[in-house]
């Protein structure tokens, strides 16, 4: 079996610090009362970016040609 190429989401006090640096750096007012919902969306977009990436695709695999009407 092989080791996970993605590495691990970091713990939720350094996701926290992460979103109280970016909302502070961008200038964006964040209810504390939202942090955790921040949060739980933060933690589901990485872990969608991490089912995604794991698909692994072969070399072979082209995209879709696209359609227009």
């Amino acid at each position: 079996m092989s080791a996970d190429p993605f590495p691990a989401l970091p713990d939720d006090a350094t996701l926290l610090a992460f979103i109280d640096a970016a909302t502070a750096l961008n200038g964006i007012p964040l209810d504390p009362a939202w942090r955790g919902e921040v949060l739980a969306n933060l933690r589901a977009i990485g872990n969608s970016a991490r089912m995604v990436l794991s698909f692994r695709l072969e070399d072979e695999a082209e995209p879709a040609p696209v359609f227009t009407a």
